[in-house]
């Protein structure tokens, strides 16, 4: 289990520095942060089923709907800044701007 579980933190740590590292392009940001939301649904799961704590058994899949609306989210905002900007560079968005 040990051994599990430091994998799977460094998954979420690899996930968390190619955030930091990959900012420039929103998709690459939102592939990690897929990866960090993966890493976190299994260690949770397995977290739970190890110290046998079945009453929290539903928060594994309470961050996996939250994952899919936070994915679902990402690629309409992908699509849409791609439709107007014509990339995914985060750089060119211009948040001031109403």
């Amino acid at each position: 289990m040990m051994s599990i579980s430091l994998n799977l933190t460094m998954a979420f740590l690899l996930a968390l520095a190619g955030v930091l590292i990959y900012r420039s392009h929103l998709m690459s940001t939102l592939l990690c942060l897929e990866g960090m939301m993966l890493s976190l649904f299994i260690l949770m799961a397995l977290l739970i089923s190890h110290f046998h704590m079945f009453s929290a058994s539903m928060a594994p899949l309470i961050l996996l709907v939250f994952s899919a609306c936070e994915a679902g989210v990402g690629l309409a905002l992908l699509v849409k800044t791609s439709n107007n900007y014509g990339n995914d560079y985060v750089q060119n968005l211009n948040l001031l701007q109403c």
